[in-house]
């Protein structure tokens, strides 16, 4: 039998009171053998694209038509809910991505297969809603809607989320039509289960309480393994957007399941994909104790993972990078105060540092000169009195960025200046035998700003200035005057109002 031909058997006429979800259903057959029907005949072999189509447009009137009591059984159990669960399952399957049969390392280019899966969907979307607003129905019943949150949603819930993720950003797969539909699915898929964001969706109302995340990893986990991930390209999207939504304290229950696939993505070959991965760990870095993470040396794992993109040339992948390691050496890690009463030792902040520079020293293209520089001082402050261990190649790195105009930002040059600061601030006793490489360093920096007639805006120019003013105070204190006495002479000689306007600023500093 046709779908069609067995909807209209179905006499689903309005039953006396629609306001009621308890009254009895209209007269027709039961729900399970027509919805095992319909299950049927959508997976038979043989069916093609258009008579789908036709078949998941007949199931959303079927919805949209059928009473809450006939769909759900209510008052007697004539549907089983791990039969809508396979249902949902078989259009989540219908409206996903195809499957890449090689590795890659995205979807297929071809926007004619973007713009069926997106049409297909907006159709599946829209059974979901129906089906959904069913199951919102429910809550006016006692025993009705104790049916559906302890026998339906757990089968339904998690395969709609994944289907709802997949669809509703930004991506080559998904068309403003789509996207809408999915967004608008999502919302009232967090309603139906009586949460109040995606974020308690996922984890819970309260600490104690277990949340949906699970449940979710546990249907993601066939597409993330080292065999399959890249033959699903949305996969890595949803595990990444759904493990952004859970925070500490409740990550922390869930790393064995996140941390392997997030290693994974950042282990491969594509920028792209490291970044995510890179991202992901960043993440559970932020939102598991310090203790779960050096369980099983964890922490160590990652770090080294982490490490090895230190040798990559790519900006992007470096930025995320350093951010995260940043984070990841607090775990690793005792207090910088607690390691300076010890014998000085290779520790992974001063290796990570180490490597840095020397990747800067010799780094002539601008991104990554200023990412470099942008991510210094973070470093610096973290090791405190302790970066006088690195003083000869910081003081080369300091010299050598300073010499050299990136842009109109400056990024490189206004973060190396911050270097130099923090650099002063905390190594201070260290600064005397240096005054007079960064002093000149400081001086031909300021005075290629005030003759630069370039595209520098004017207000980047300031930033430079008061940058190097701040410089050379904090060098004069620690030096014990000694910067206003080397000054004197150059500020009589100098005819450039500019320098002298800063060397004036200097010397009235107390």
């Amino acid at each position: 039998m046709e779908l069609s031909s067995l909807l209209k058997s179905l006499q689903l006429e309005s039953p006396p009171d629609r306001g009621d979800p308890e009254c009895p259903a209209a007269a027709g057959p039961p729900a399970e053998p027509v919805l095992s029907q319909i299950l049927l005949l959508f997976s038979a072999e043989g069916v093609g694209g258009s008579a789908k189509a036709g078949m998941v447009r007949d199931l959303r009137a079927l919805f949209e038509a059928a009473d809450c009591q006939w769909l759900f059984g209510g008052c007697r159990p004539n549907v089983t809910p791990k039969l809508l669960g396979d249902l949902v399952a078989a259009l989540s399957h219908y409206a996903a991505l195809p499957k890449q049969e090689s590795d890659t390392g995205g979807p297929p280019s071809n926007d004619g297969i973007y713009t069926a899966v997106a049409d297909r969907t907006v159709d599946v979307g829209l059974v979901f809603l129906s089906l959904l607003a069913k199951m919102e129905a429910t809550k006016g019943s006692k025993s009705l809607g104790a049916v559906v949150v302890r026998q339906v949603l757990p089968h339904c819930l998690g395969l709609i989320y994944i289907f709802t993720v997949t669809h509703h950003a930004e991506k080559p797969w998904t068309s403003p039509r789509s996207r809408s539909v999915a967004q608008e699915l999502l919302t009232l898929l967090v309603q139906v289960a009586g949460c109040g964001s995606v974020a308690e969706f996922l984890q819970g109302k309260s600490e104690d309480e277990e949340g949906r995340f699970a449940a979710v990893m546990g249907l993601l986990k066939p597409e993330l393994t080292q065999e399959t991930w890249k033959r699903s390209p949305a996969t890595k999207h949803v595990f990444s957007w759904t493990l952004h939504q859970v925070t500490r304290p409740w990550l922390s229950r869930h790393l064995e399941s996140v941390l392997p696939p997030s290693l994974l993505l950042s282990d491969d070959y594509q920028e792209e994909n490291k970044i995510l991965g890179v991202c992901c760990l960043h993440h559970i870095i932020l939102n598991v104790p310090a203790a779960d993470l050096n369980q099983f040396n964890r922490a160590q794992v990652v770090y080294h993972a982490l490490y090895h993109h230190l040798y990559v040339r790519e900006a992007q992948l470096i930025q995320v990078v350093l951010l995260c390691l940043l984070d990841l050496l607090l775990v690793l890690e005792r207090s910088p105060q607690r390691l300076s009463q010890e014998p000085r030792a290779a520790s992974p902040c001063h290796e990570v540092l180490q490597l840095v520079l020397t990747h800067m020293e010799a780094e002539h293209r601008l991104p990554l000169r200023r990412v470099y520089a942008r991510n210094l001082p973070a470093y610096v402050k973290r090791l405190g009195i302790l970066i006088a261990q690195h003083l000869k190649r910081l003081e080369r790195v300091i010299v050598g960025y300073l010499e050299v105009c990136d842009g109109p930002d400056e990024a490189a040059r206004l973060g190396i200046l911050e270097t130099l600061k923090c650099t002063i601030q905390h190594a201070w006793p260290r600064m005397a035998c240096r005054l007079a490489v960064l002093l000149k360093a400081l001086l031909r920096m300021i005075w290629d700003v005030s003759t630069d007639g370039g595209l520098t805006p004017q207000p980047v120019k300031t930033a430079l200035l008061h940058g190097a003013m701040e410089c050379l105070i904090l060098l004069d204190h620690c030096s014990q005057g000694q910067v206003k006495i080397l000054l004197e002479g150059i500020y009589h000689s100098c005819e450039d109002a500019t320098l002298r306007a800063c060397i004036r600023q200097v010397q009235e500093n107390t």
